[in-house]
């Protein structure tokens, strides 16, 4: 059983060691939109559920796996960034009879870097990742992270930082951020990374607004040193360059 990552939208993107994967697959299980980017052909199985129902999804790919199945639990970017793997390690525990299955996890390009690189380098000294969605934990978690982050200087992405069902997390988001980091932070909002609906802007948090960015969209915000050169962000490889600059 593979958990497999599809990388951002390009097919280029795509890692060959994940193609072979799914050259392979007798089934493929996953999230809607990704398992629709996999080819049908004979002797594949597709199977694509909901966004919300991880661990049935995780349950069922073991269980086919468990049967003999060539499983390929598949998700965009990377399986092991706010993805798949964890819900598949998650449901593996209690279960000793699935832990003895050869489970491999392939890496794939997160939508993440695909933008940072788009962008150019706003992520080319310390960083985090910050998941915005608070379908599992609570909004007071996300901000009390974006604070901590903002306030050690970290260069931060968000995923997932505002659907139509909850846009006021990132308006708060944005609220804390230009009250710690100061109006003149660049902050990049790079949306549908990869596709034909590509867009990457790069602004000031002064100038920034919510509605800039939506659940297609990856969110960088760069630390103190972060400037711009040309039409690309970058953010220098030494802290020494924020202290100075």
């Amino acid at each position: 059983m593979c958990i497999a990552g599809l990388g951002p939208g390009d097919e280029s993107l795509v890692t060959p060691a994940v193609s072979e994967a799914l050259a392979q697959a007798t089934d493929v299980v996953g999230y809607i939109p990704y398992v629709a980017r996999v080819l049908a052909r004979p002797g594949l199985t597709l199977h694509a559920s909901d966004n919300r129902v991880e661990m049935d999804r995780a349950r069922a790919a073991l269980a086919l796996a468990a049967t003999g199945h060539k499983v390929v639990v598949v998700s965009s970017g990377d399986p092991g960034v706010f993805a798949m793997a964890a819900a598949v390690f998650e449901a593996l525990e209690g279960q000793p009879h699935w832990q003895e299955l050869d489970i491999r996890v392939l890496p794939g390009i997160t939508a993440m870097l695909a933008a940072a690189a788009k962008a150019g380098a706003p992520l080319g000294h310390d960083f985090c990742a910050i998941n915005l969605s608070d379908n599992l934990k609570p909004a007071s978690l996300i901000e009390a992270r974006v604070r901590a982050a903002a306030g050690a200087d970290f260069a931060m992405a968000f995923y997932n930082p505002r659907s139509a069902s909850r846009p006021d997390t990132f308006v708060r988001v944005l609220a804390l951020l230009l009250k710690i980091c100061g109006p003149d932070r660049l902050i990049t909002f790079a949306r549908a990374v990869s596709t034909p609906e590509e867009r990457i802007r790069t602004v000031t948090l002064a100038q920034a607004r919510p509605d800039m960015a939506d659940m297609r969209t990856i969110v960088i915000v760069g630390n103190a040193a972060t400037r711009q050169v040309g039409r690309f962000v970058y953010t220098p490889r030494s802290a020494l360059a924020a202290a100075s600059s």
